[in-house]
């Protein structure tokens, strides 16, 4: 019976409370990085926790639906969803809400919910935050945000990173031309993923190709290092679709730009990384730390996003978990500056109280009537009375 009882306290797997002096510190960092992006120029948006499918799921969100939650509003009998990612909703806002035809900057941070794990987070309810550029198709605008996601990471004392750039128009541009079926390109893409190598050689010979075009296909997934590779590829891709040759164009651009404002950054070019194929459409970037599997934020560009809600924008942007941004910047938490004042109703006392708020100070009253330490009570000072004048004093 007890164990009954005491289950009823658990929370689902993947999903966690976040409990002081964590939640504060966490809380901290959220601001800081909004009022970084408020200093760029983002302006920050709050979708809804919840959505119907047909909007939720529409478009290039498709591919979420096997993390999304869903549920029937009982007053209209309609499906919907929790978001399990914020981008899409706030490709809808800018397309559907704003009405903006211009450049328009958007921010963002809320918590998902996610009906099963990627197999390498354990979380099912990461806090995302992020950052969106619509309307606009140019190289320094994704120039911008890879430099905005790297300070982003700085901002919670994570200095040593590396980024790895890709762009999916190259194995796009090489698929188109291969001549291959199109029910091919799913294993071809798993392939390229992986990096096996053997594997894909054996798949590719028995398909009907030109040899040229299945060189370079495996040539795709040995291109990677640094910006220098960009020079081999053009020559192993020169009779590839100029697509192809554009995109390297755009990886090396994007580089030297980042370079120039994060020198000591490691940038890594690799040519077959594919990450959101589904939905990306160009450049696809992400950040990395030393000693982790995974990455730690990621972004790309995804043109004509608002298509499916009536206007196609161009747009890129980047999104990170700040729980785990947190929990990597190895930054311990102390104890909060805090003064306990007596419960006393003294009206000098409760102006002194006033003010030293106002000023920012935590002040906690006194409701043991004595009976329990300030040190206790997580306070490090005291305001005593000192024969008219109320002052504090160390605890």
């Amino acid at each position: 019976m007890m164990d009954a009882f005491n289950n009823r306290w658990l929370l689902p797997d993947g999903i966690e409370e976040i409990l002081p002096p964590d939640a504060r510190a966490i809380e901290h960092y959220r601001q800081k990085i909004l009022t970084l992006y408020d200093r760029w120029g983002y302006d920050l948006v709050m979708p809804a926790m919840i959505e119907f499918t047909d909007s939720l799921l529409t478009g290039t969100a498709h591919s979420l639906q096997s993390k999304t939650f869903t549920l029937v509003d009982h007053s209209t009998g309609k499906q919907m969803g929790l978001r399990s990612d914020m981008t899409p909703q706030v490709a809808r806002i800018d397309a559907h809400q704003m009405g903006n035809q211009g450049i328009s900057r958007l921010c963002y941070c809320g918590h998902l919910i996610h009906a099963r794990t990627d197999g390498l987070n354990p979380s099912r309810s990461p806090l995302q935050i992020g950052a969106e550029i619509f309307g606009n198709d140019s190289i320094a605008a994704d120039i911008e945000v890879v430099c905005l996601m790297l300070e982003t990471l700085h901002s919670v004392n994570l200095t040593k990173v590396s980024i790895d750039l890709g762009h999916v128009g190259l194995f796009r541009g090489l698929f188109e031309d291969s001549g291959l079926e199109l029910e091919l390109e799913q294993p071809l893409f798993d392939m390229l993923q992986r990096k096996s190598i053997p594997e894909l050689k054996a798949f590719l010979g028995e398909q009907s190709i030109d040899e040229d075009k299945r060189q370079q296909i495996c040539q795709l997934a040995l291109l990677n290092g640094d910006v220098a590779i960009i020079k081999e590829a053009r020559e192993v891709f020169k009779q590839a679709p100029k697509a192809c040759l554009q995109a390297l164009d755009h990886i090396e651009q994007v580089a030297l730009g980042v370079q120039q404002r994060f020198p000591d950054v490691l940038i890594h070019c690799d040519l077959s990384e594919l990450r959101g194929y589904e939905y990306h459409t160009g450049l696809v970037f992400a950040a990395f730390q030393p000693g982790q599997g995974r990455e730690i934020a990621r972004g790309g560009r995804y043109d004509d996003i608002g298509a499916v809600f009536g206007v196609a924008r161009p747009a890129t942007g980047f999104s990170t978990d700040l729980l785990t941004l947190y929990q990597l910047s190895g930054v311990e938490v102390g104890d909060s500056e805090s003064i306990l004042a007596p419960n006393d109703n003294d009206e000098v006392l409760i102006g002194f109280v006033k003010a030293l708020r106002e000023k920012g100070n935590r002040v906690i009253k006194d409701l043991s009537s004595g009976k329990v330490s300030p040190r206790q009570q997580g306070c490090n000072r005291v305001i005593i009375k000192d024969g008219s004048e109320w002052i504090i004093k160390q605890a």
